[in-house]
Formats: C-alpha cells, sequence, structure tokens
C-alpha cells in the first residue's frame, strides 16, 4: 500500500500541475432584459383606506431587487411600507443581475389621508417631537451628556465598548475642533431631514428619513448626519455605507447613532463608530454641575500614615494584588478618573494578558530591619528597598519595579511613582492608586490600582 500511494502522488502530481497552469476564465450570467423582470406595487385598501400601506413583491428570481420609496430603500423580495402622511409618492424599482443595474417604470402612488399611528412610538416622538413638529440636534463636541462626541464599539457587540474618549483625547487626535452645525429631524408632512455642516464648509442638504423600530435602525436618503471623523485618519473614507445607522440609543434628549468602519483605517479593523447627539433644547439649558476631583485624591498624610498604609503596622508587611477583577487602570485627569472596571479599557489597554498576570504576582511592602521591597512576577521573586517623600507622596522602589507586562503599552517599567489616590484607614474596602505617569498638557495621571491581599 506505501508503495501504491508513492507512485500514485507521483503520477498525480504533473495532472494537478497541468491544471494549476490552465488560464481560468469567469463568466457572469448575462444580463436579463427589462420586459422579463416582473413586479407588484399594490397598496392594501383594507389595511389603510387611504393607501398607506403599500406591499412591495419582485416577482424574478435570480435577481437583486433595489427599492426606493422616496422615505426610505429596501432590497428585500418582498416588503411592506408605510406611509404616514398623505401625498404624491414614487417608488423607484431597479434588479442587479449580471453585474448590471436594470431599471424598471416607476409607479406613481396617492396616499389620499394621514395615518399618524404610525409615527407615535416613544422612538417617533423623541426624534421629532412627534407629527407636526420638528427637533434639532447638535454634535455632543463638549461632553455634555458625558460621553464626548464619538464612542468606539465592538462591531460584533454593541455592549462592548472599545474606547469612549473624553473631549480632551478626541481633539485633536480623532476629530477636528469646530463648531458642526445641527441637523434636523421633522414630522411637518413627513419624514423630512435637513442638516447644516459647518464643519464641512457649511455643506447643506435635505432628505427624508426612515425610522426602523423593529431592527433598531436609522435609514437616512439624500443626506448624512454630523461627523468628521479626522480626515487624516480617514475616517470618513473607510465607512462605505452613511445611510445606514445603528440606533445604540435614543432618549427624549440623547440620540447615539453606530455607523460601521468596514474598511482599514491605520492599521486599525472594524469598528462601530458611534456618534453622540443632544437635543439643541437640552444643550441651550444645559448647566455644568461643578464637581470636585474623585474621593481620595492628592491625600494628605499625616507623620509615617503613608509608610503604614503600605506595610502595615506590623514587621511582617503588608500584600499588594493589582486589582484585574475589579478596576485596574485608570487615567485621572484634573483629579477625576472615567473607569469603573478593568472591561472599560479591555484589549485597547487591560487585555487579558494582564489578567494572568495579576492572577499570578503580587507585591510586599515590610519593615523587617528596613524598609523592604518584594515582587513575585509568575513566581519569580525579586527584592530591594523602599524609600518615600513624604512632601510629594512618592515612592522609590530601589532595585525593583511595580508588577510588569512586557507584552503590554502600559507596563510600568519606572521605579519612582506616586500615590495619587488613597484612602487612610479605608485602604482595606478601596485600596491605593499608584500613579506610574503624568501628561501635563491634559494633567493627567496613569495609574494602576492596588488592593490588599493575603500572605
Amino acid at each position: 500500500m506505501i508503495r501504491f500511494s508513492k507512485i500514485f502522488v507521483v503520477l498525480f502530481l504533473p495532472l494537478v500541475v497541468m491544471i494549476s497552469c490552465q488560464k481560468e476564465s469567469y463568466n457572469l450570467e448575462p444580463t436579463i432584459d427589462k420586459s422579463n423582470v416582473k413586479f407588484t406595487v399594490v397598496q392594501d385598501l383594507a389595511a389603510d383606506p387611504g393607501g398607506n400601506t403599500v406591499v412591495l413583491t419582485n416577482e424574478t428570481q435570480g435577481v437583486l431587487p433595489i427599492w426606493d420609496y422616496g422615505t426610505g430603500r429596501s432590497t428585500r423580495m418582498r416588503d411592506t411600507v408605510r406611509f404616514a402622511f398623505k401625498g404624491n409618492y414614487m417608488v423607484k424599482f431597479s434588479v442587479l443581475s449580471g453585474g448590471s443595474e436594470v431599471k424598471l417604470d416607476s409607479v406613481p402612488l396617492v396616499v389620499s389621508a394621514d395615518n399618524l399611528s404610525y409615527v407615535q412610538d416613544k422612538e417617533w416622538i423623541d426624534l421629532t417631537g412627534g407629527p407636526g413638529n420638528e427637533k434639532v440636534w447638535l454634535l455632543d463636541t463638549e461632553g455634555k451628556m458625558g460621553a464626548g462626541p464619538i464612542t468606539f464599539l465592538n462591531p460584533a457587540n454593541f455592549s462592548e465598548v472599545w474606547w469612549w474618549p473624553a473631549p480632551a483625547d478626541v481633539y485633536p487626535g480623532v476629530m477636528e475642533q469646530g463648531d458642526y452645525g445641527s441637523m434636523t429631524f421633522s414630522l411637518k408632512g413627513g419624514p423630512f431631514f435637513r442638516n447644516e455642516k459647518l464643519i464641512e464648509g457649511g455643506l447643506k442638504e435635505n432628505g427624508t428619513f426612515s425610522l426602523s423600530i423593529a431592527t433598531k435602525t436609522l435609514t437616512l436618503n439624500g443626506a448624512t448626519i454630523l461627523r468628521s471623523y479626522k480626515p487624516s485618519k480617514n475616517g470618513i473614507t473607510g465607512v462605505s455605507n452613511w445611510s445606514k445607522y445603528e440606533i445604540i440609543e435614543i432618549s427624549e434628549n440623547s440620540l447615539r447613532l453606530g455607523v460601521l468602519r468596514d474598511k482599514d483605517v491605520d492599521g486599525e479593523g472594524p469598528a462601530m463608530l458611534v456618534y453622540n447627539f443632544i437635543s439643541k433644547e437640552y444643550s441651550d439649558n444645559w448647566v455644568p454641575v461643578e464637581t470636585g476631583p474623585d474621593e481620595g485624591f492628592n491625600p494628605t498624610f499625616k507623620r509615617g500614615e503613608l509608610l503604614n498604609m503600605l506595610a502595615g503596622s506590623s514587621a511582617s508587611g503588608r500584600m499588594w494584588l493589582l486589582d484585574g477583577s475589579g478596576n485596574a487602570v485608570d487615567w485621572i485627569g484634573k483629579g477625576k478618573g472615567w473607569t469603573k472596571s478593568s472591561n472599560d479599557s479591555r484589549d485597547w489597554g487591560w487585555n487579558n494578558s494582564w489578567d494572568a498576570v495579576a492572577s499570578s504576582s503580587w507585591i510586599l511592602f515590610d519593615r523587617l530591619g528596613g524598609q523592604n521591597y518584594t515582587r513575585n512576577q509568575n513566581g519569580i521573586y525579586t527584592t530591594g528597598q523602599f524609600t518615600i517623600n513624604e512632601e510629594t507622596n512618592e515612592v522609590t522602589l530601589i532595585g525593583n519595579t511595580l508588577i510588569q507586562n512586557p507584552e503590554s503599552w502600559m507596563n510600568p517599567t519606572q521605579n519612582v511613582f506616586k500615590v495619587v489616590k488613597a484612602y487612610p484607614g479605608k485602604e482595606a474596602n478601596k485600596g491605593i492608586w499608584f500613579g506610574t505617569s503624568y501628561t501635563a498638557e491634559k494633567d493627567e495621571w496613569f495609574a494602576f490600582h492596588y488592593v490588599l491581599g493575603s500572605k
């Protein structure tokens, strides 16, 4: 059997080579003739005597239908469209066949009565103010709603936030700074949309829109939302479809619309770009809430208190663990952090490699014959001493560092850090924050959160 297999391979290889060298040819199916395309556009008068309900049916197999009914578009073989407002409409129909688009004659429709029940859901009212009204929306460029103007989500799981940059991080790294103008959703006689894009040279667009509550999508026809993912990062060209948006959130004052970035941008893969809007009314009446820094920020210690917090009152010392299962890292700008858990920066910041490091490592401060420091890094022990500058709350590790992760850009390789947040008398429950780097222009500390462990 072994000899036969070798002979078979020898005989078979030339055949494979001959086949692989032959020039491949591809033939598209011929384009269907317009006369062979069958479709129907039927107003369901039983459902709506005014003709508001319209059933669109493509009766031709082997082609991709393209419907344009004025207030929206569809590529379904059979679809049902409901017009809330009376008026004259035109249904345009075409099919893709043989690599070409075949356009059919348009079908005129007359809707003789309003049926405003189709636009009475809460989502319609939140978006437009309701029938006979219109509502103006602004990009939340200042973070008045707390979110900032743009968020990055996992396109496969909208509940997973990849990056939620505050305005200080958005400009100029992600978006251009300036007045982005306004956009208006109207139900005055129809589902109309208009915008004024000041950041895009004062461009004005007018169109229509459709809202699907079932699929949580918004479709714009003849216009796009306020946007301007920074041109130098090719963000706008990284999005293929600026007509359809995922409704991430909608309320009376907040509108968050996601658009898929499906093209590579500066080595970054697909992402759901979420633009965060606030109503103009909310913006006009917004009053900033004056809040102080986070609890424990820039703590003041009595003499020897920081040493007791780190090493405890006994000579055997205290063991500290990275708070990987809680909130391990934060960016504390002007005294205020933004992360609530390690998952807030999952993958781009805190990641699986950090999980592994945190679960198998610890640090220890003790006072056995001096101020000693021990690090257990995945079972490898390193020792040294530490000193404290009580004037600046800085801790210097002599011959050692904090827990390391060479696989991460956040790896704290320096041996001096600052206690930026601490809670004297409450460290058993709240831990301690070690600031390992500082960005002056943002007045921002990058910090690791350590919590007490048991030996």
